[in-house]
């Protein structure tokens, strides 16, 4: 991961990162040897293990392997577990099948305190054992290593010449490579990629259907009754509504630096592949459908003034070089921000407040005049040295230091690092279905959970009593301030910090009786400390998830949903309707919204009319028949003159 905030939403417009992810170098073959011997057997200075000396941050170097796991068990039980009894995994790469997980850890204080915590454990009648694990060698150097390898045992121009027509069948021009690698539905009828994303939906519900009747049994009647209505989900699917632009939409686009695919030293665009995948090839945006003519007008000013600079692209590789990153940010009233991140090594700080004096005559007196930058600023971004994904500090270099953006009628400041949803058009669409489904009044309080600019909360705010938005980044809470106060309202306020450490308490303070959250979270989902304060909290009746991921999100949907016990407090929610917005034209992704009501305390009246349902099939279900169902949720009992599908 790269120090910089990342876009929660799709990766279609983000550049694959220039950091080496503890993800890209987790070891996938069972491994025996620690580090320090992999190091050697490689030699440290040039070999496929050279990452993990000097002072640079690399999880990989503090990473266990646990084996002889419980059969089916899956990543958040491995997770769970493992915090349960106070051990904190930095990264997991969990293979079920083989019943054995890589773990890695910040430091070494962590990865011992865990090795003697869960070494010798029993989880499930397995007896868990523990060992260091070996680093996965650099992925680059070994699929360098590999291609000299296989050209070594082949006729070298025989294999050249096969190669090469190989590689041109298969991969093609270079726009239509890229075009793959961050919009694969560039040539799928639109139509047809709502289709698909509306069926990706459709399978998450049969999932969470699964997941409710197996964690709260005391649900199974109106589970029943649900998948009758609605063809065997829990809840009805709404038809997804689609983006009102499907090109040119992304409004915050995250661009690397680096060797073109063409050859071309310093270009500016997308990576072709990960670099956990041997890749390290850039090619330009422009021939790319989402990314807009401004931003694409940006890279190709910035793209022509680093050609001119003394100084190298970083390498991934080799840690060397100065030019990493470029982020563009625009708007639909013609303002566009350029984000510069630039790793200044050894240089002096002449040097750099030179390289930045020149920037700004450059884009504002320069060639670079013409691709309209409002508003410039520069990060140094240097190489990790510890597990911190904090915000870099950003150094205004010209023009004003925020954009602004209309939004539902409202205005919007946005800063460097505050979360803003990248298709605007699709955003209003997405808002005004929370809106719909939100049922408030005036007497109404709006939590609004991960609130960024605070875009959600304020174009519900004259519709309620109160709203109260929580964001983890300063930046977006000094924007969400300014925005209430721009669009003149009062009753909003703003609370900095992590939503598991502040939304407890806020929640608590909360007297109202009409009190709706609304979540959205980045990828990951909330934090469980959330998920269970919400639980906990009885007065809130009404909560509406905006998933970015909603499979990743699987996990917190059922949290909400599952049976009352020591560690989860208050009654479960129900999920009563959901539905897709595509805001990712071209992509597999889109958001989902699930709304969930807190279940009635009484179940009389369900039951009752779910004995009554069954009555009119000429079916008695008994507490044996309601085991039965739960143990084989996926297909249902067949039943004579009649079919009852559970």
């Amino acid at each position: 991961m790269t120090d910089v905030a990342l876009d929660k939403t799709d990766p279609a417009g983000s550049l694959p990162s220039t950091e080496k992810e503890p993800d890209d170098i987790i070891e996938e073959n069972n491994q025996e040897n620690p580090p320090a011997t992999a190091a050697e057997g490689e030699g440290a200075a040039g070999g496929l293990y050279r990452y993990i000396k000097g002072d640079l941050f690399t999880s990989e170097i503090f990473k266990v392997e646990i084996q002889n796991l419980p059969k089916y068990i899956g990543f958040n039980d491995l997770k769970k577990f493992l915090n349960k009894h106070g051990v904190n995994p930095h990264k997991i790469k969990l293979f079920s099948k083989q019943m054995f997980a890589f773990v890695t850890f910040k430091n070494q204080e962590e990865r011992d305190k865990a090795m003697k915590a869960v070494h010798g454990m029993q989880w499930k009648s397995k007896v868990l054992s523990v060992r260091l694990a070996k680093p996965k060698a650099d992925p680059i150097l070994k699929k360098r290593k590999q291609e000299e390898e296989a050209e070594g045992g082949q006729p070298g121009a025989k294999r050249a010449a096969g190669s090469q027509e190989g590689e041109e069948e298969e991969e093609g021009p270079l726009n239509i490579q890229i075009a793959n690698a961050v919009t694969p539905l560039w040539n799928v009828p639109y139509e047809e990629q709502l289709k698909r994303k509306e069926k990706e939906v459709e399978g998450v519900l049969q999932k969470l259907t699964r997941e409710i009747g197996n964690n709260n049994k005391a649900m199974l009647p109106w589970l029943f009754l649900q998948k009758e209505k609605y063809n065997k989900l829990c809840c009805p699917l709404e038809a997804i509504r689609p983006s009102p632009v499907q090109t040119e939409y992304r409004n915050k686009c995250e661009f690397v630096i680096g060797v073109g695919a063409d050859g071309e030293d310093k270009t500016v665009g997308f990576r072709l592949g990960k670099y956990k995948g041997g890749s390290c090839a850039v090619v330009s945006p422009a021939e790319t459908s989402h990314v807009s003519s401004e931003a694409k007008r940006v890279v190709q000013g910035f793209q022509q003034f680093i050609r001119t600079t003394p100084y190298a692209v970083y390498s991934p590789e080799t840690y060397e070089g100065h030019w990493r990153q470029l982020t563009v940010r625009t708007s639909r009233i013609k303002q566009t921000m350029a984000i510069v991140f630039f790793n200044p090594q050894k240089l002096q700080e002449e040097e750099i407040e030179e390289l930045k004096r020149n920037l700004r005559q450059y884009f504002t007196e320069g060639e670079g005049q013409e691709s309209a930058i409002t508003s410039l600023y520069f990060v140094r971004m240097g190489q990790r040295t510890s597990a911190g994904t904090e915000d870099l500090p950003c150094e205004h270099v010209t023009g004003e230091e925020w954009i602004h953006e209309e939004l539902l009628g409202l205005k919007f400041r946005i800063s460097p690092h505050s979360f803003f949803q990248t298709n605007t058009p699709a955003a209003e669409v997405l808002y005004s279905a929370v809106g719909e489904w939100a049922q408030l009044d005036q007497d109404s309080t709006v939590l609004d959970v991960c609130c960024g600019t605070g875009t959600i909360g304020i174009s519900l705010a004259k519709r309620v009593k109160k709203v109260i938005g929580i964001e983890l980044c300063q930046e977006a809470v000094e924007d969400a301030k300014a925005n209430a106060e721009a669009n003149g309202l009062t009753n909003v306020e703003f609370h900095c910090g992590k939503a598991e450490d502040v939304f407890p308490t806020v929640l608590n303070a909360v007297v109202s009786p009409n009190v709706t959250a609304i979540v959205d979270p980045p990828r990951a989902g909330l934090h469980s400390k959330v998920i269970l304060a919400i639980r906990r909290a009885e007065h809130l009746k009404r909560l509406i998830y905006v998933a970015c991921n909603a499979k990743a999100a699987m996990n917190n949907f059922t949290d909400l949903c599952r049976a009352v016990s020591n560690r989860v407090r208050g009654a479960p929610f129900r999920p009563v309707r959901a539905m897709a917005v595509d805001l990712f034209p071209q992509t597999m992704h889109c958001e989902t919204i699930l709304l969930f009501e807190r279940e009635p305390c009484a179940h009389g009246k369900q039951e009752g009319a779910f004995n009554q349902k069954l009555t009119n099939l000429n079916i008695k279900l008994n507490d044996s028949a309601l085991q039965f169902f739960s143990r084989c949720p996926k297909k249902p009992p067949r039943v004579k003159q009649t079919s009852c599908h559970i």
